[in-house]
């Protein structure tokens, strides 16, 4: 047994801990199936958002967790619950009117808003399909429409038909008074408008598979459970596909947890092992309010990738499952310099430390090195003091300050510029505020600005610092910038800081002012300082 393993089966990492629930389920062996299978459900009856990204993220770092413990074979299956009906109009699609008139039917019967699909259930698939796919997931896609239709769920549908009574009876528990009258575990899909209908039934017939109704005009029909005719309340779809599939996994929201007993008892009358399960907390806009897909809310995948690379997703995925976290644009500089600290830390750390770090969970443990060597934080700060339009621009300083760092050598330092000045034009610029300093702060700025521009001529460690520094640095510019405050006699170094970034970058916060000047240079530093005593930075330059 490796030494990774070791540390792996006794990690407290949160995908190990659930791969552990995993092992045990079999005793260490493989399944009759000769595999163990995940599942993740999805759904399509709005655009894929970054909910639906995690739940397959965190559950493939579970597989991967798994895969590492165990020599046990796995598959993933992303299940599409294609042949709900749509219930209602998303907010956030094109012409909303025409779609209508389609209310009610599968979504793989409602044309495509778009007009780039088969029917709006098949555009929503192939969006979800095409992001899994960049992320380079391994996992198995199936329909719904095609699992009904295909007969794959017949054998499931002929015995709830023959266990209706009792799995009536296990919904009926959990429903009003005024709904039970009217509940059936069976939706037909009427024969001639196509559309899901929620009707009571007259008639099950358990020995032929048949079930009887009325539809909404009265008129009696009598439909087989298999091949597509019907499909089950979502619900009882749950616990079957569970045992359809026979799935050992599957995590889903905290909207879904009460119902947990009941997704297991559908599975267990319908002759299946309930799966192990986990549920995660829900994800929140900026206004603390749950993501949606029908609404648009939160960030959408799309979105985050506009401004950051995957892996950032991926570790702001990792986190924290089991606590509710915002999905907002002021997350996102965060999510990537944390992600390069654990880049960073990880060849340094012994086995415990690596199978704990989230980078091995977010790469499977094929974890690459960092080539950020400078911060998206940082870059940030540099986009707005260059009044950079352009990545170019940025890597004009960057070679200045790591020599050797190029585009080719440092392919994510590259991305994460380009990144760095759409997010800076659009989220940062309309927020800065700069304000002039004071009588004491124009004097400590001055001074300041004296400082650096002896170091700029001199090109060296100033005398009073050679005895500390051998070379020029971030800490020796640190070192200047803190003992300019402590000069001009600010009590508390923090309000020295605020006040460089206050008056220099317009903003309540900032970079290590150490790293900024030895990025941005000495020189540079010390014009714009002279613009902001002059009153030349306003927000119209960012």
């Amino acid at each position: 047994m490796s030494t990774l393993r070791d540390a792996a089966l006794s990690s407290k990492a949160w995908p190990f801990e659930e791969a552990r629930k995993l092992l045990a389920r079999y005793k260490g062996k493989p399944p009759e199936k000769g595999y163990v299978l995940f599942e993740t459900g999805y759904g399509p009856s709005g655009l894929p958002h970054i909910g639906t990204f995690g739940e397959v993220a965190r559950t493939t770092m579970i597989r991967r967790a798994f895969e590492a413990i165990s020599d046990i074979p796995t598959r993933l299956i992303c299940f599409s619950d294609d042949v709900d009906g749509m219930r209602k109009v998303p907010e956030n699609l094109p012409d909303p009117e025409a779609l209508a008139a389609h209310l009610q039917k599968p979504l793989t019967a409602v044309p495509d808003p778009f007009g780039t699909h088969e029917s709006f259930g098949h555009h929503n698939n192939a969006r979800l399909r095409a992001f899994l796919d960049t992320f380079g997931f391994e996992y198995e896609f199936i329909s719904a429409t095609e699992f009904y239709k295909s007969g794959q769920f017949d054998a499931v549908l002929l015995r709830a038909a023959e266990r209706y009574d009792a799995l009536m009876e296990v919904m009926l528990k959990s429903l009003r008074e005024e709904r039970q009258q009217s509940y059936s575990i069976f939706l037909p899909i009427h024969p001639e408008t196509g559309r899901v209908l929620y009707v009571p039934m007259k008639h099950v017939d358990g020995a032929r598979g048949e079930i009887t109704f009325d539809d909404e005009h009265g008129r009696e029909w009598t439909l087989p459970v298999t091949g597509g005719h019907v499909k089950l309340q979502w619900k009882p779809d749950f616990g079957a596909r569970w045992a359809a599939l026979d799935v050992d996994f599957e995590m889903y929201g905290k909207d879904h947890s009460t119902n947990t007993p009941i997704y297991d008892r559908i599975c267990e009358i319908l002759g299946g092992r309930k799966p192990e399960h986990m549920v995660y907390e829900l994800f929140l806009d900026e206004n603390g309010e749950k993501i949606s897909k029908s609404k648009g809310n939160g960030l959408t995948i799309d979105e985050w990738l506009t401004y950051a690379a995957t892996e950032s997703l991926s570790y702001y995925m990792f986190l924290k499952p089991r606590t509710a976290k915002r999905l907002s644009w002021d997350v996102i500089p965060k999510a990537v310099d944390e992600y390069h600290q654990q880049l960073r830390a990880y060849s340094d750390q012994t086995p415990e430390q690596q199978v704990a770090n989230p980078v091995w969970h977010i790469h499977g443990g094929v974890v690459p090195e960092s080539g950020m060597v400078v911060s998206f934080g940082l870059l940030l700060n540099l986009v707005s003091v260059a009044r950079a339009q352009d990545k170019a621009t940025l890597w004009g300083f960057i070679r200045q300050y790591a020599p050797d760092a190029a585009p080719e050598t440092h392919p994510d330092l590259d991305q994460a510029a380009g990144f760095a000045v759409r997010y800076f034009h659009d989220f940062v610029a309309p927020t800065l505020v700069y304000r002039a300093p004071d009588a004491a702060e124009r004097a400590a700025l001055t001074d300041l600005a004296g400082r650096l521009r002896e170091i700029a001529a001199s090109g060296a460690v100033p005398a009073d610092y050679a005895a500390e520094f051998d070379a020029l640095g971030d800490e020796v510019f640190m070192s200047v910038v803190r003992d300019t405050g402590k000069a001009h006699g600010f009590a508390s170094l923090r309000d020295w800081f605020k006040v460089l970034y206050e008056v220099l970058l317009g903003a309540e916060q900032g970079p290590r002012w150490g790293s900024f000047i030895a990025l941005y240079g000495a020189a540079e530093t010390v014009a714009l300082i002279e613009k902001a005593l002059a009153g030349e930075l306003n927000n119209d330059q960012a």
